[in-house]
């Protein structure tokens, strides 16, 4: 379970849709604006946790195969976009937007957000602590991956609000890119370490 913690944490804080663009709102329209658009991406996201873990469940009993391959999928996705981030030179890449996203908006991009689905099928489908309860375990999982989610994109809301007041210079961007990605491929090494 503890490395069940550690993934959804590394996982939710790593760049991806979700966060860069509620870190985005919330540099381009304050706090209260970048909320709801937080709350349409929490309401998303549970919906996507639902659908995969409901799907996965059934579709592990079914196909005796199926959860090593959405590890290998997963995991690849992960290094693909560990590089992405790493090499992306000095730019932390925050929206930028006329208007602000709304509750629906944070909805639809979790609905359509690639690294929602991975992220939910890597924890849904890996890390097992209660295998002779799949059911159990997962609503634990999605009460804890929630517990974490909501707090983690809201310190993302905030350093969007304290970023848009500062200038940070090209080294600190690289030095950020680079953490982010170390996290990333953390998220792997623990998802390969939990199937030994």
């Amino acid at each position: 379970m503890i490395a069940f913690i550690a993934a959804c944490f590394l996982l939710i804080i790593t760049p991806g849709p979700g966060v860069l663009s509620v870190a985005g709102v919330g540099s381009g329209f304050g706090f209260k604006k970048g909320s709801r658009y937080l709350w349409g991406l929490c309401l998303g996201n549970a919906m996507v946790a639902v659908l995969v873990a409901s799907g996965i469940a059934a579709a592990v009993f079914s196909v005796p195969y199926l959860r090593e391959f959405l590890l290998v999928i997963s995991t690849c996705y992960f290094i693909y976009l560990a590089a992405k981030i790493a090499l992306a030179g000095s730019k932390i890449g925050f929206l930028s937007s006329e208007t602000a996203p709304g509750l629906r908006d944070g909805i639809a991009l979790q609905a359509i957000n690639p690294k929602a689905y991975v992220a939910n099928s890597l924890l849904f489908s890996g890390f097992t602590f209660l295998p002779g309860d799949i059911i159990t375990e997962t609503l634990i999982k999605f009460v804890l991956w929630t517990a974490i989610w909501i707090p983690v994109h809201f310190g993302w809301l905030l350093l969007g609000v304290t970023l848009r007041r500062m200038n940070l210079p090209a080294h600190i961007q690289r030095i950020i890119n680079f953490i982010m990605a170390g996290a990333m491929l953390c998220v792997v090494a623990l998802a390969v370490f939990v199937r030994q």
